[in-house]
């Protein structure tokens, strides 16, 4: 069996209780990839064309600065990783978090949260931002609620 690291973005606080059940249901470790500068919620007001989530999902270049580089990637196999689906994919700073350490032979699963959009392009998105030798699977959209024991069919389902 291989060892698992679950690390989530969560603005609003929805993904990480999502997160701490994931990690609960596949015996994992728990890793939180925060922000430099936390968001606001005139930041996340995605009305706004303005508003810092706006301006950087506008703006796939952009790299938002995450607080630190301390998860230790390479104690892993498989990494869960975890955000809320913003304009139809995985925020940008999910490409500094895999930019920010090597992947190279390492699974990534995803798995997000949101009020109703799929993952859309998500791991497409995201595969530049890692080596060639990562493996990036698209995962599943949750609800904020979903149980740790649903969580464990899932994750029985992926063979890890």
């Amino acid at each position: 069996m291989s060892k698992s690291l679950v690390t989530y973005f969560s603005a609003s606080g929805v993904t990480a209780g999502l997160a701490k059940n994931l990690a609960e249901a596949a015996g994992a470790e728990l890793y939180e990839i925060k922000p430099a500068v936390p968001y606001t919620n005139a930041d996340l007001n995605w009305q706004d064309k303005n508003s810092r989530s706006s301006v950087e999902m506008n703006d796939k270049s952009l790299r938002p600065a995450i607080a630190d580089t301390d998860a230790n990637i390479a104690d892993y196999d498989t990494i869960f990783v975890g955000f809320p689906i913003w304009w139809y994919v995985a925020p940008t700073i999910i490409n500094t978090f895999l930019e920010s350490y090597d992947f190279s032979r390492k699974t990534i699963i995803l798995f997000a949260t949101s009020g109703g959009s799929g993952m859309g392009n998500s791991a497409k998105e995201l595969k530049p931002s890692v080596s060639d030798t990562a493996v990036i699977k698209d995962g599943k959209r949750f609800a904020a609620s979903t149980s740790v024991s649903e969580l464990k069919k899932w994750v029985d389902s992926l063979g890890i």
